[in-house]
């Protein structure tokens, strides 16, 4: 008798999380400005830089309920 497969589909569904971060760093148009300023430093840095640790965290999320 086949196993079940719905951890694979649970397990694609928090794995499509990783998609977000692709997708807000590929709409260049969106964040191409220099206000807001962010401790004197222009949007287009702070929201790049930001999504480093989001991204991170994202990554560290997926695997948990993963694996």
């Amino acid at each position: 008798m086949p196993a079940p497969r719905e951890p694979q589909q649970r397990s694609l569904a928090w794995n499509l999380l990783l998609i977000i971060p692709f997708i807000a760093l590929l709409w260049v148009p969106f964040y191409n400005s220099i206000e807001p300023r962010l401790w004197g430093v222009p949007f287009f840095y702070w929201y790049q830089f930001a999504w480093v640790f989001i991204t991170s965290g994202l990554i560290v999320l997926v695997r948990r309920l993963t694996g």
